[in-house]
Order: C-alpha cells, then structure tokens, then sequence
C-alpha cells in the first residue's frame, strides 16, 4: 500500500514537474518569437514575398496573445494583401520580390494575390520573380511580374488542368468494409467511389467543364501580363513547350534564367545600389508586423467581415472548421453591435454538415432583417458552403471559385460481410418496432433504407427552398442547375447563383455602399483560440497530429491523403451538404 501511495505521489510530482516546465517553455519560446517585432523598414528596400506557410483567408489570432503560433503555422491572406497596399504607397519599399516554391493557396486566393500586385504595379515600382522551380499554381502567381526568371537548372510546370478521383469499390469487396449510401442529385458524386469503380459520364462532365473554366481564366490572365494570347499558351501546354528552362523563355513565358546572386544584381541596378553595397530585403511577416496597423480606418462606422472557413462540423468550430458555436456568436455580435453597419460574410468551405449550414443560413438571415449582409467567396463555397450564404443580400465570387454542389447525400459503414468472415454475430434486443434501427454488423434494413432515403429528399427539398428564396428563382430554376453539380464562379454568375465577380474587397465596398457609409473601419470575427489555449486544453489532440506526422512521413503525401479522405468519410454523421469530391486541381 506504501508503495503504490509513493508510486502514486511521484507520478503526481512528475506531472506537475512537466506542466510547469512546459509552461516555462512555451513562455520563452514566445519571448523569443516576440523579440525580433523590433524590425526597421530601411530606404530603398525590396519586399520579398515567400509564402512558404498555408493560407488561410484569415488567421484570426489574438495580437496580444503570446503564444500565438507555436504549433500550427499560417498566414492570412488578409494580413498579406494589406501589406502589398500599404506597400504601394510606402516610399521606403520600392518594389516586390516574389520568391515561392509550392504556394499553399487556392487558385482563388492566388488570383487575388495577383490582383494586388497589380494594383502595386501601377505605382510605377517593379516587380519581379524567381524560382528553382514553377508549378502551374506558382507561375499563375509570378507571370504577374515585370520579369519571371528561373535558375538555370531548374523545373517548370505549364500542361493544363488535371484531377484525379479514387474509387473503393473494389477495396471494400475485398475488405468487406463497406459504406451505405443514400444520396440525391444525379452530379452528386462525392459517394460514388464507394458505389463504383469508375466514374461516371455526369461527374467526367462536370469536372471537364469546371477544369476548363478555371484554366481558362488562368490563361485569360496570364495572357494579360504575359502578352500572349490564349491560344498560344493552350499551344504550349499542348505540346509541352516549357519543359525546360530555355523553351519556357523562348516560348515567351519567362524573361531568363538566373542564380540568386544574378538575380540579386539585377535588383541592385534596377534600384541604383552599386555592386558593394547590400540590398536591403525585408521579409512579408516582418513587413506584415510593421503595418499591420498602417493605412486603417478608425472611423466609428463599422464594416464586419465574419469569416467562416473550413469542413462545416457540428459544434463550436475554430479556424480550420466551422462550427455553428463560433459562427452564431460571430454573427450575433456584429448583428447586435450598433456601430457595425454592414456585415460581410467571407466563404471558403467545401461544405458538410447539412445541419450546421442551416443554423449558420438562419442566423444570416436574421442579420440581414437588421443591416445589409454581403457575402464573398474564397477557393470554394461548394454545397453547405453556398447553403449558409443565400441568405444574404448580394453574393460576390470570383472567377475560379469552385461553387454551387446544390445537393445532399448520407453515407453509414458496414462490416456485415467482414464480420461473417472473421466470425463476428451481432443479435439485437428492441423494445419496439423501430428501437433497433440500424447495425454496424449486419446488413441495412430495406425499412431503414427508405428513412434515410425520406431525410436526404427534404434536405435537398430545404436546400432548393433556401436557394429559392435567396437567389429569387423558381423552385424549378434552381433543381435544374442543382444535381449536386459544381460550377465555376464564372459559370455561376451565369447560372445566378451569384450576383457578381470580385474579391473581398469589392464586396466590403459594396457592403459599405449599401449601408450609406463614406468613411468606416473595419471589424474582423471570430478570434480563435491560440494554438497554446488548444493545447492545454486537449492535450490529445496535439499527440494525434504528432502521430500523423509521423504516418505522414513513412507513407508519403498521397497514400497519406488516401487514407484520411477514407477516415473522413466513414467519420461523416448525419446527413451532408458537402463537395461531390475532394478535388485536388494540378
């Protein structure tokens, strides 16, 4: 007894031992991380822009919180594009540096980078671009600059528009792991890898149709800056015309080849700073630091932005899902703030939770009975993420938004045939007809079937009526360019399931003139939780993506990815609002 009491008392010592020196830790960890704020634009400087981090449409820490990104790393593509602009007009930065392998962005928040610096350019300051290698995503973002250079021995990628969808029929006849599916609308093909091993003539469509549309508008800019026409630049995806360095500038689409310290000297010419001399180079997040609050209104008139991003999950939510908890609140407050007089509302979500979207779509609504509500879409706002937005009174997209999938599906695994193999019976006991509905074990009842099959038809039916309503088409319009079927923001301006392209700051100005307001400030919702808060407060959770790291790691990305979207999948509850698939644009 002696000895598991002092057994007990140093395990107890040992646990108190750790979390004081993790606290003591992370505090100094975030003394040193803070150290460096103390950063000095010098004159003729050159903005380096190297996003080497994922892009969030907004990161939403606390700015006074210390431990701020300790863990998870991120940058938000708000933050970035107001340093570009305050960078337009700030003398000391004489142009932008472009400098990325790998950009972590979607193709809808890379075309509003490249909008930016745009807008910079027309401040007469140069921009240029170097890269040891180019994906398409990449060279997208650097055909924007003056000059788009590559080292001499590097890569470079221009072939067009691909994507791939995995099929599991025939691992779940093999495993006897099987998912049982319901769902509604003929294009809605995120459950269609589990009924088939080939994809169907409507899902071929339609992703022909939505790659096409994006790489069109790809094009249409590239050709814009580049000076080429769109059909030249479909010649030299066809016939691989930028497989190496020299044919990707003979062909027009980069101006040289260059090692950094070529490429150095050109900047150093460009800028009249003689060869001996130091080129001063200030980094983004250290720029970000410096005039993060450099260019703001302050005005008592207010103009929110609520972001909401991420798979739509029941429960509270935080940056990387949205939750009803966190975005109820959100959008209560800016409702019930009276200086607050618009709202907008920014989407970047492929969906889920079909019950989520409409709770969030509800409190939409109530806040455009109190003030306008503008929405904008990022990457995506696909099927649940379209759902929580009709409520609003103007709906922005821009061109390579992936967006509509207006259609529901449910899906529920089983392993009645696994379990006859290995040996597995499952009897139930009901006190009533209908109290044994459903089991993991055995096969799905016909009766239960035709349940599902009865909530999925008035999910769709809800979701028709919302969209409906929102967009002012008949109920019939709206089935037609349903089916669960996705569209481009272009296809959609079309179609009218949005009102118009642009970005998130043309829907802020729109916002601002509906609400009558000349000067306003600006007001982000939610903040989120800090990494350390989440921490300390599932310390499980910190362990798990440990563990996926190192999964990660041994398996490789795709066989990584391959084995999450099934985790996922089998995970889902209740019925979804979600994407037809998990598109991955290469």
């Amino acid at each position: 007894m002696k000895f598991l009491r002092n057994l007990l008392a140093a395990i107890l010592g040992c646990l108190i031992a750790f979390g004081i020196l993790s606290v003591m830790f992370f505090f100094f960890a975030a003394l040193v991380g803070n150290a460096g704020n103390g950063v000095v634009v010098r004159e003729n400087s050159v903005l380096k822009i190297s996003i080497n981090e994922p892009i969030y449409d907004y990161y939403g820490s606390d700015e006074n919180d210390p431990f701020a990104g300790l863990f998870e790393k991120g940058q938000g593509l708000d933050e970035i594009l107001h340093a570009i602009k305050v960078a337009k007009t700030d003398n000391r930065i004489q142009g932008i540096s472009i400098k990325n392998n790998f950009l972590l962005a979607g193709l809808a928040q890379t075309q509003e980078l490249r909008k930016a610096l745009e807008d910079f350019k027309r401040s007469g300051k140069k921009v240029y671009a170097l890269s040891d290698y180019y994906s398409q995503k990449d060279y997208y973002l650097a055909s924007v600059a003056d000059k788009v250079f590559i080292n001499p021995q590097g890569l470079m990628e221009f072939k067009g528009l691909s994507s791939e969808v995995l099929y599991y029929k025939d691992v779940q006849e093999k495993s006897g792991i099987k998912m049982e599916v319901i769902r509604h609308g003929k294009y809605k093909s995120a459950v269609e890898p589990f009924l088939t091993d080939t994809m169907s003539e409507e899902n071929r469509t339609q992703i022909t149709e939505l790659l096409g549309s994006i790489w069109n508008q790809m094009l249409t800019d590239i050709a814009s800056s580049r000076d080429i026409s769109v059909e030249e630049l479909n010649v030299i995806a066809d016939t691989l015309g930028a497989r190496t360095p020299q044919m990707a500038i003979n062909s027009g689409l980069l101006d040289g080849l260059r090692y950094q310290d070529e490429y150095q000297k050109d900047w150093k010419e460009t800028l009249g700073v003689g060869e001996d001399k130091d080129l001063n180079v200030i980094s983004l997040s250290d720029y970000i630091n410096v005039t993060k609050n450099k260019n703001i209104s302050l005005g008592k008139d207010k103009v929110a932005i609520v972001f909401a991003q991420g798979e739509i999950l029941y429960g509270e939510g935080n940056r990387d899902v949205i939750g009803q908890g966190t975005l109820m609140r959100a959008l209560r407050k800016a409702r019930e703030n009276d200086n607050i007089k618009a709202v907008v509302l920014r989407v970047n979500s492929p969906g889920g939770s079909s019950l989520v979207s409409d709770i969030v779509w509800r409190e939409v609504v109530l806040t455009k009975e109190a003030k306008p509500v503008v929405v904008s879409f990022g990457n995506v706002a696909a099927s649940g993420g379209y759902y929580l937005a009709v409520g609003a009174d103007r709906i922005f997209a821009e061109p390579t938004t992936i967006t509509g999938s207006i259609g529901v599906f449910g899906t529920i695994p089983n392993i009645h045939e696994l379990s006859n193999t290995i040996g597995i019976n499952a009897e139930q006991v009901g006190t009533n007809a209908n109290s044994v509905d459903y089991s993991f074990f055995e096969p799905m009842k016909e009766r239960f079937r035709r349940q599902l099959e009865e909530g999925v038809q008035m999910t769709y039916d809800t979701f028709l009526e919302r969209v409906s309503e929102g967009r002012k088409m008949t109920k019939e319009a709206v089935n037609e360019v349903a089916q669960g079927r996705v569209w481009s923001g272009v296809d959609a301006l079309e179609l009218g399931l949005v009102d118009e392209l642009g970005n998130l700051d043309d829907a802020i100005t729109a916002a601002a003139e509906m609400a009558g307001l000349d000067g306003y400030g600006i007001r982000k919702y939610p903040k989120y939780k800090s990494d350390f808060e989440r921490f300390m407060e599932d310390f499980s959770s910190a362990k798990l993506k440990i563990g996926e790291s190192v999964i990660k790691e041994e398996l490789g990305d795709k066989t990584f990815q391959t084995l999450k979207e099934l985790k996922r999948m089998t995970e889902q509850k209740g019925i979804q609002a979600r994407m037809p698939y998990n598109l991955n644009i290469q």
